[in-house]
């Protein structure tokens, strides 16, 4: 437990080991909160994260390598529809890629479940996957029609710097839509919490650390949309796809890196 997530997390549910204890062991699941609705207490809001009074409900899909399997990712995805209105879930932010090896059967029952969130009126965000840059690497997740698929773009930020997210980040088109990733955010060098922390007496050690990919971009729009829902709750799912793409910034990328272009969070919310 990060103290920058305080009493926020109300739901855990581990699908890998089946403890009860809110944990995680490989620190992928920590950062990618962090980035979403971290508070920033421990850096005094330095790293705090994009819709820091958002609430989580976390299912446990990955091991202590980061590593995961079908099963479990399907087990995860049918837990959040059955209880999304009990914690009254708006937003599935689905930070795992997933690659095109697996069995097409036992895909197609993660697939039918991320459109079946989508159906049931969740907003549904998902990581382009980090196997690019060639065509049409975006994982089988964040390839499907309804979801908002997110790539990693720096806007420059970094200038000619090697080894950026940008430059693995997952590429369309898909299978399933043509025009694929939807959006980019940031992915390289995020800053958000530390599984890994420590506490030495009052203080706390390690409290953060920087993880690159489209783990780390997909909650930066995760978060977003948490803003949008907190200003208009009533928007549908389609709404704010809608308005979170029309109001993207055009890079000037083609449209397999970058979709509709760089999120605008101030825009959006306008």
């Amino acid at each position: 437990m990060h103290p920058d997530f305080e009493d926020r997390i109300i739901a855990f549910r581990d699908f890998v080991n089946g403890k009860r204890n809110i944990y995680d062991d490989s620190g992928h699941g920590t950062h990618v909160a962090g980035c979403m609705c971290g508070s920033g207490r421990l850096s005094e809001g330095k790293y705090k994260g994009i819709a820091p009074q958002s609430r989580l409900i976390v299912g446990k899909v990955l091991d202590y390598k980061g590593d995961g399997i079908i099963e479990n990712m399907a087990g995860g995805i049918r837990w959040v529809l059955e209880n999304r209105q009990k914690y009254d879930i708006r937003i599935l932010n689905i930070s795992i890629g997933m690659g095109e090896g697996a069995e097409k059967d036992r895909m197609k029952k993660v697939l039918d479940l991320v459109d079946e969130a989508w159906e049931m009126g969740l907003t549904v965000v998902c990581a382009a996957g980090n196997n690019g840059p060639k065509p049409m690497t975006i994982s089988p997740i964040g390839a499907r029609k309804q979801v908002i698929t997110v790539g990693c773009n720096e806007g420059g930020y970094f200038g000619n710097r090697e080894h950026l997210c940008e430059s693995y980040s997952g590429r369309g088109p898909s299978p399933y839509e043509i025009k694929k990733p939807d959006i980019v955010a940031p992915g390289t060098d995020i800053v958000s919490c530390n599984a890994f922390i420590e506490k030495r007496g009052w203080r706390y050690r390690n409290a953060y650390v920087e993880k690159s990919g489209t783990s780390m971009a997909t909650p930066i729009v995760s978060g977003a949309v948490a803003l949008l829902l907190q200003k208009y709750p009533f928007y549908t799912n389609d709404q704010i796809k809608r308005k979170l793409l029309y109001t993207a910034r055009d890079l000037g990328e083609p449209w397999c890196k970058q979709g509709w272009g760089m999120i605008q969070v101030n825009s959006l919310l306008t």
